[in-house]
Order: C-alpha cells, then structure tokens, then sequence
C-alpha cells in the first residue's frame, strides 16, 4: 500500500464543446509526501486539470485513482471526502467573519466556536502556522487570509492540498515561510500540488515538475536534475531565450511629476497618502508593493480616471519643455493638450478592450474620435491590427476575431500591441504579464524596453519580484498608499524591496497598538 500514488490520473480527456479540447490523455501520478509542480503555458489545461481533482470539473474520459482505488469525484463535497482540498488564487472568505468562523463554515451540524479556535491552533501549531482564530478576516493581511484558506482544507482533513498560484500577491519573506510550512506538511506525509509560473519557486520547492503543453501530458522531471531552462524548453517545445537585455539609461530628462498625490475611496479611506515622485524618459521604473496598496489607483489617477483629493501631477512636453497640469483633467482632456500617454489596466477586457469587438474594432477605440465623418475608416486600422499579429505572433483565427475568444496572453499582446502603437511618451502598464506563460511574459518585458531605449517613460507595476530587479531601472514601494521607499533596481535584492513593502503595514500596526493602549487608560 505504501507504494501506491496518492493520486492516479490514467487517460484523462476534457472537452468544452465539440472543438477545444482542454486535456487530452493525461497521465500522471502525485506520490505520498510529495510536493509536484505543474507547469504549462497559458492554455496548456494545468486549472482544467486540477478543476477535475478538485471536483469542479468533471472529466469526459479516463479515470482519476485516490490511493489506488478508483474515485469518483463529481464535487467539491466528493474530493473533499476523498482528503483534497484546492487553495483558489482568488480566496473564497466571508470578509466580516472571523478565521474560525471561515474556517467551519459550511460543515454540517452544531459548532462550539472555542473548541473551533483551539483545533485551528493546534493545527497552526503543528505546521507552524501564525493566525489568530478570532480575528475578522476584513482586519488580516493577504498572507493572514492565506493562512485561513490553508487551515480550512486542513480542518476538513485533506491530505491532498492543490496551491494555485500561492505567491501571486506574498512578499519573498512570506513566500519563504509558506515554503518552510509546505514543507513540514510534506514531511507529515501530506501530497501538495503547486501551480506557479515563477520558475525559481518550482525549482525551490518542488521534488517533481510535471509539464503540460496544448493540454497533453509531456512528462515528468526530478526537480533536482531540472533547470530554468530546462523547464523553459519543455513547455514551449523550442528553446527560448530568457534574458531581459536592459540597457544602460542614458538622457533622462524628467517626463512626469508627481507632487503630495492623495486620493480617497468611496469609504473616505485613504488609498494613496502623500505620494511624490518623478518619472524619466528613457526610464522602466518599476512600483512594487503588496496587492491593494495603491497601484491601481496611482496609474488611474495619473490618467485622469481616479478623483484626486489633493496634490499635482505635472508632464513636461518633450518638445516645447512646457510644463502641463494634468490633474483633475479626464482622459480626452489629457490627450487634447498633446500629451501621449498610453495606459495598459491590469483588468484587460473590462478597461483595456471591449471583449464581443473584433481586432481591428478594438485598434479603433483609440482613434475613431479623429475622424472626419460620419463614416468609420477600417483600412489603417486592420492594417494596424495585421502588424500587430504578426509583430507580437498573436494566435488568432482572423482579424475578425472577438478577442474574448482569444487566450490571456493573445489578449495582453494586443492591448499593448495598440497602445504602444501611439508612440507614447508615457507608457503604463499595470501587471502586463499577470496569467501569462513564460514565453509570452518575456515578449512582453522586450516590447517594454524597446520603448524605453526610444526614449518613452515607461511605469511597470508587478508582482514578480525577480523581474523588477532585472527589468527596472528605479523601483518606487508603496505600503498601504504611500511611498515607503524608491530603490535602484540595479543594486537593490528581493529581500529588500520584500522589507520595504511591509514597513508601512508594521508601522500602521505599531500606530494602532499605541492607540488600544492610549483607550484602555
């Protein structure tokens, strides 16, 4: 028995529709006290696969064996029943209850909540877990609700864990220390499943890569024996270059300032705080930060989709050297003063293109107000739509194609395909390669610094730490909205930028337990 996989996937087939075939015969075995990497390119059927482990799917053929007997798993209910529990990306909490609330939630009879608390602490303790079983998810940090979502399979007890994208939103300090826990729970004989795109976490933590391409199983490879490159190759099926080539920055004359930036949410809470800094020609600077501390909201309101409360943002003509306020201006006002700027939003079909539009309508969105007439002109923008597809390789079946039906990463490759098409002078992109596979994420990293050495001021918000050291020439770190450090990407590590990004959260907390304990005398 101790030799029989954990779980046994044997020919599975998932089809939606009758032409997309998401997985196609794949085989694959998760042994006891393992943790296997999945990776694939964007569509490769890594979620569809795990969707059928985890219940949410259904496979139309082959079988799925749990502990060498063959399982049946049409629900969540059912994989659960079977000890799996699946960690979504997207955390599935109810923000004004507690973590032990969360935690029972759903499970069927009566609850003592403090017996509740003290299982979620022993289990915390075991693996060496921090969380407070009483505190309101609302009140807890990304790395806290993480640590609920965890406990919650946990309680239920899963033996079979599947991660999706775990460090997606974690500081490196954090991703160390859920690294260090997914590792003792493998050391209890726990089986872990990760799905990442970060390359140097699948070489860090995981004991096997299985690799996915266009929804078939290539194989599978000993972590150890396995490099970037290696990984790389195996799941595009060619050799593919890895090298962000970022140039030297030369005449960087200012493009953008900004000045004391604050603006407020609809609950009156400060969601960027006194923000100052300056953006330069020629330039990639990076703004890293934990998710929700004010990224969003600094590239909007610098394009004039964001109310400000107070401050000033200030471009200089490359030309002329005028000076032009831009605050409280919308974005056709912006555009009319003659200023360039080109914003990719990080959500790609709800602000950057319009889904049911084919490519060439979509090419149209920023130039159809130029026109003379009543009458649209199709001809320079299919043209531009047919350079952008073979410039960028977008998979698509024609021009005419609804970019909904298109891939995230064909999606992303558009979007910045048009706006760099502008010729910009200020180039924003929020998260470009946020979902994207590795492949399509480098072409994206390119685009970026061949705008920059053509003298554009690019912003990049990102996620991926790794990549703001070796893409940015300045890194500006937010914290709860404001500005906790700029640091130069050439000389900073990941683990300082990680410090940097905590440092206003800890000193917010620090605030709050001053002010407790002010009220309690």
């Amino acid at each position: 028995m101790n030799n029989v996989p954990a779980i046994e996937l044997r020919n599975i087939t998932k089809r939606f529709g009758t032409k997309v075939v998401a997985n196609k015969n794949v085989s694959l075995t998760v042994e006891r006290g393992e943790i296997l990497a999945i990776l694939g390119e964007n569509g490769s059927g890594k979620t569809t696969l795990m969707n059928m482990i985890s219940g949410i799917y259904f496979p139309d053929e082959g079988q799925i064996l749990i502990n060498g007997e063959e399982a049946v798993i049409a629900s969540p209910k059912d994989a659960f029943r079977y000890g799996i529990g699946m960690i979504h990306q997207h955390f599935k909490l109810v923000d004004v209850l507690t973590a032990a609330e969360n935690i029972v939630l759903g499970l069927k009879g009566s609850f003592n909540l403090k017996k509740a608390a003290e299982d979620v602490k022993r289990i915390a303790a075991q693996y060496g877990f921090e969380i407070d079983p009483m505190k309101k998810i609302y009140a807890m940090s990304v790395s806290e609700k993480q640590t609920v979502e965890i406990i919650k399979v946990l309680y239920r007890g899963a033996d079979i864990l599947i991660l999706d994208e775990p460090t997606a939103v974690l500081t490196p300090q954090e991703t160390e220390k859920l690294f260090k826990i997914l590792r003792k729970m493998r050391d209890d004989g726990k089986s872990i499943i990760i799905i990442t795109h970060k390359l140097h976490e699948v070489l860090a933590i995981s004991d096997r890569v299985a690799v996915l391409r266009k929804g078939e199983y290539v194989g599978t490879v000993v972590t150890a024996e396995a490099t970037e490159t290696s990984l790389t190759e195996a799941m595009v099926g060619k050799k593919v270059d890895l090298n962000i080539e970022r140039s030297l920055s030369a005449n960087t004359p200012d493009r953008l300032i900004i000045k004391g930036l604050t603006c407020v949410n609809r609950d009156l809470q400060k969601v960027l705080d006194n923000v100052s800094f300056t953006a330069r020609s020629g330039e990639i600077l990076g703004i890293a930060g934990i998710s929700g501390s004010g990224q969003r909201e600094l590239l909007e309101a610098i394009a004039g989709l964001q109310h400000i409360q107070s401050g000033e943002i200030s471009y200089i003509d490359p030309n002329s050297g005028v000076l032009e306020n831009l605050r409280d201006k919308t974005p056709v006002q912006i555009r009319d003063l003659g200023v360039r700027l080109s914003f990719v939003p990080e959500d790609r079909l709800g602000m950057g293109l319009v889904g049911n539009m084919d490519i060439t309508d979509n090419m149209m969105l920023r130039s159809y107000k130029a026109g003379n007439s009543a009458f649209l002109h199709r001809k320079e923008p299919r043209m531009l739509a047919n350079e952008i597809i073979e410039s960028l390789e977008v998979v698509t079946p024609s021009v005419s194609t609804p970019v909904r039906r298109l891939s995230g990463g064909n999606v992303q490759k558009v979007l910045v395909g048009r706006e760099i098409s502008s010729a910009p002078t200020v180039l924003m992109a929020a998260y470009p390669v946020r979902g994207l596979d590795i492949n399509s994420s480098y072409t994206i990293y390119n685009l970026l610094n061949q705008q920059k050495e053509r003298g554009v001021a690019v912003i990049f918000v990102g996620e991926d730490l790794d990549v703001l050291v070796e893409l940015c020439d300045r890194i500006l770190v937010l914290g709860s909205g404001k500005v906790t450090g700029i640091l130069d990407g050439r000389s900073t590590t990941k683990e300082e930028i990680g410090l940097y990004m905590t440092k206003s959260t800890a000193m917010e907390a620090e605030e709050n337990t001053a002010k407790e304990e002010n009220a309690d005398e």
